[in-house]
Formats: structure tokens, sequence, C-alpha cells
């Protein structure tokens, strides 16, 4: 059919879909209750492989940062607990909303509790395919993932070479650092383990924490029953935050805190919890833990101890990070402000505080501009500068010229979807998708079917050929990457671009700072139309197979 001859059909479509959600009352969704936690996080695989580690295996592990995890004396999840804090995670501001306060979660808080690094290179778990083709025939890695039985029967040889440290890594992110909803470890760790030389110079903490926030994110919105992400962290992390008088935690003095938690302690301090009344009872602390504290070269070390308490909600430096700063490490660009009595002062880096601190909070926290977008967080006023653009729910444009929808990513995923259904393009991560894009065409949205998120596939004019760039219409702080592919051909000729996508609020105009594609004229179809084939992975499986 002709494009005139389609265009009573499109219309008449789009009449009835709108007339259906017009009409169709709202789907209430129901309340998730679930009283028992499924996770893949087990402390005890981890433990018992250790206990059967040589002094040289020991060793290798030391070697690449690993070393705090060979103090492990927990061998079991708290699982109550554990579901207690899920319930209590505010994913949008990665941070706990407990005993009427939010304390925030920072990758220092994963270095303080576990001892994994929180400075260095990020983790980045994507790239082409082709680089790790071999090592995904070495660990039999299937489309599930790499299984951890083999991983555990590898860690079984006697040898401490780059084999054994690469399993290693990959048995710990897999049963205790990143675990997945799966029973398998994600083959896309592999990216990241070609060259074991440098794996002591990732920011673990960070990798940590993004993850963590992506399970729990992934499991509040139903997707997935079990819980991924390392919920050791956040048991200890509350172990250590929350005092009960008389407990362990108001007496630890030893950093990281991973080696001071065993069964026994641990259980101990569930009685006292229960005996205050459960959860939640209990007072925010900020106490200096310094013994023992073995940093990298890049971290240096703390020294010193002293002891602080937080009498109401604070929304600004984490409890740990307010540690690190009293320990003189530099936080907040090397300053630390603090407000008492209505009056604000500045403390340096080097300045340690003592004693019994009272910290202001009434006027140190306003509500997020974003809140008509969803967003429930709390912005930190005494910073220099409001982030509100790095919040999740900023407002999204819609790309479509004609229309002045604004709202956050999730948001405009809807409207797309439902009003301009007819308008971009339908498809799915992994899978090639051919596209063609008119002489007067400037962009295509694109949207996935799996998850909703939006692309832009946007088409600029030069002087030697058209220019072509993937978007993704998301946070300009977001963490998500997704790997693309476009192709175009002239007979036997082609020409293609692989990338990662960035993130913007909506359409940009121009040529923004992102790679492109310069196709030559001659590439053009007859009718003056660009063909391309186009592939984007998803950013939980970089590097899937698409050829």
């Amino acid at each position: 059919m002709r494009v005139e001859e389609k265009a009573k059909y499109t219309k008449q479509a789009r009449e009835l879909w709108d007339s259906y959600l017009s009409t169709a009352p709202a789907r209430i969704p129901k309340p998730r209750k679930q009283t028992k936690l499924v996770t893949r996080c087990s402390p005890g695989r981890l433990f018992n492989v250790l206990q059967r580690l040589s002094p040289e295996q020991n060793a290798a592990v030391k070697s690449m940062g690993f070393g705090s995890l060979l103090g492990l004396r927990c061998r079991t999840l708290r699982r109550s607990l554990c579901l207690w804090l899920l319930e209590r995670f505010n994913t949008a501001g990665c941070s706990l909303e407990i005993c009427g306060m939010c304390i925030p979660l920072s990758p220092r808080d994963v270095e303080i509790v576990l001892g994994l690094a929180a400075s260095g290179k990020d983790v980045i778990n994507s790239g082409p395919d082709d680089l790790i083709v071999d090592l995904r025939r070495s660990y039999n890695a299937t489309n599930h993932g790499i299984s951890v039985r083999l991983l555990e029967e590898r860690l079984t040889a006697p040898e401490a070479g780059e084999d054994f440290k690469r399993s290693f890594v990959l048995y710990a992110l897999g049963t205790l650092l990143s675990p997945t909803a799966r029973l398998d470890v994600s083959p896309s760790f592999l990216h990241f383990l070609t060259n074991m030389d440098v794996v002591h110079q990732y920011n673990w903490g960070k990798f940590l924490l993004d993850r963590l926030v992506r399970e729990v994110s992934r499991f509040h919105q139903g997707k997935q029953r079990a819980v991924g992400g390392c919920l050791l962290f956040l048991q200890l992390f509350y172990y250590e935050s929350i005092s009960v008088e008389g407990s362990h935690s108001s007496n630890s003095s030893v950093v990281p805190c991973l080696s001071s938690w065993g069964e026994e302690e641990i259980s101990e301090r569930e009685k006292r919890q229960r005996e205050l009344g459960g959860y939640g009872f209990g007072e925010v602390i900020c106490k200096e833990r310094c013994t023992g504290l073995e940093f990298s070269e890049s971290r240096g070390q703390l020294d010193g101890s002293s002891e602080g308490k937080i009498s109401s909600g604070v929304n600004h430096d984490s409890v740990f990070e307010q540690q690190a700063n009293q320990a003189g490490k530099e936080i907040m660009n090397g300053n630390t402000y603090v407000e008492g009595a209505n009056v604000p002062s500045l403390l340096t880096s080097n300045d340690v505080l003592c004693g019994n601190m009272e910290v202001g909070t009434e006027s140190a926290s306003t509500i997020c501009q974003n809140k008509e977008y969803d967003c429930n967080g709390t912005l930190n006023c005494i910073d220099d500068v409001i982030p509100e653009e790095t919040c999740i729910f900023s407002p999204h444009a819609c790309p479509l010229l004609d229309c002045n929808f604004t709202g956050s990513s999730e948001q405009l995923s809807l409207h797309f979807s439902s009003k301009h259904w007819d308008c971009g393009r339908r498809f799915r991560y992994n899978i090639p998708l051919s596209v063609s894009l008119g002489v007067n065409e400037q962009f295509l949205v694109l949207q996935a079917e799996e998850d909703g998120v939006l692309f832009l596939l946007g088409k600029g004019i030069e002087s030697l050929g058209n220019t072509v760039i993937v978007t993704c219409i998301g946070p300009s702080s977001s963490q998500d990457r997704f790997l693309y592919d476009v192709v175009a051909s002239r007979g036997v000729s082609s020409l293609r671009l692989k990338s990662l996508t960035e993130c913007f609020p909506g359409r940009v105009e121009g040529l923004p700072p992102v790679d492109f594609l310069l196709i030559p004229f001659a590439f053009l179809g007859p009718s003056g139309q660009l063909d391309l084939e186009v592939c984007i992975w998803s950013s939980t499986e970089l590097g899937a197979d698409c050829t």
C-alpha cells in the first residue's frame, strides 16, 4: 500500500487506541508482599573455599586487592534483617531510610565495611564479544552464564597463577560481591578479567554498590523474585551504623569491619536487637574505626580515633564518610560543612572532631524539585551545587517535535508506548534491526521491547555526507551504558561504528560530543534514503552474540 492509503488506517487505529486508553479503568498494581527472602548471595560458600586456599593462593588473592575477603568469618545471612533493609532501601537516592533517618551509601562505605578499593578505574563489563571468545570457551560459558560448580572445581587446583586469579574473582563476584538472580555467574564479567595484572587498579566499591542498587531496583519493580547484589554489605553496614547498648557494634574498632563479625558476634547482636524491640531500634552512630587497616598505596592509611553521635536525620555525607573525614581523608573536595546552633562552620580535611557532635539538619536538606515526577528524595543544600540534574527522576522531554510532554524517563517510556506507538520502531536487544531514514528525517525513535528504554538514531548532514549517532534518553547521571552497532552498506562495501551510548534528557540539537559514523552521500539509496542496520545490546548482557 502507498503511504497515503496507509494513513487512514493508521489514523483509525490510533483513534481506537486513544479511546481505549481513555475509557479503560486504571490498573492498580498489587502491593508486593514477600515474607521469605530468596537470594544467591552466599557468604558461607565463599567461606568454605577460602578455608582450602594455600599460602601461595592467599598471596595471589591479596595481590588483586581482595585480601580483606580472607578475613571473612560470617557464613550465613540474617535474611529477616536483609529483607527488612530491602524494604527501606531507596534506590533513587542510594540510601537506607531507617531509625527515622536517611543514611546515604557510598563506595567509601563499601571500602570501610568490606575492604574493597573505593577509587581507581571504573569496572566496565562490556566490550566486543570476540575479545572474550576463548575465555568463554575455557569456562564453558552458556547464555545462562558460568557454572558456580565449575569455578569451585577449578579453585581446588593447587596452582596460584592467572587462571586461579580469574576463577577466584568470578567466584567471589558470583557468590558474594555481585550475585544476580540467576544461579550462574554472568559471562560479561570476563570483559574486565582479560588482563589480571590490572585487577587491583579497579574501583570495586563503586562497582559493587552500582550492581546492588540495580538488583534491588529490579526486585522492587517485581522483575525478579530473587534478590541479587551483596546483601552481606547491607547487613554489616546496619550493624556498624546502628548502635544497641552493650552490643559489639559500639565497641568495634577494626577496619575493614568484615573481619569483626563472626557467627558468635552476630548472634549476640541479634539477641540484643530483639531485646530492644527488633530492627529499627537503636541509635545511628558516627565512630572511628582505624585500627589494623591496610589500604593500597594509592589510598594511604588511616590513623587515630574519635567518636561522635548524630542526633537527627542527615542527608549529606554517609556515616562512614564522616569517619573518613575525621581521620584526615578528603571528602567533598577537602572540606566538611557542619551546622550547629544555626551557625555554619567549615572544617578542613585536617581537622578532627572529638566528643559529642550535634549535626543540625533542619535547613540542610530540601525536597527535590523533581517530586512531581515521582521523586521522593531530598537534596543537600549545604553543598556548593545542588545536584538536581543528577536525579534519576529529572524531567525528560518527548523527542517528537509536535509533543510537549515532559516527565521522568519511566513516565516518558509509558507515554511514548501509549501515545506514539506508531511513530517509532520497537526492537529487541541483541538482535539487528534494519531501518531507513528518509531525506527529510532527522531522527528515528527506537524503543526496547524488554524494558521500554528509548533511544534516538540521529542523522546530520556534513559536507562529505551524513553523520549518524545513537543516544539513550535518560538521566545524564545514569550509569547504564548500552553497546550499539551501526552498519551502512553499499554493494560489497560497508561502514561500521561500534560504541557506547551516552544519556541525554531528550532530543539533542546538532551534533553532541559523542562518537558518530560519517557516511558518504554515495551510500544513499535511490530515493535519497539512508539504509542502516542497528543492533543495541542490553546493558546487563553487553557483548552477547549479535554479529
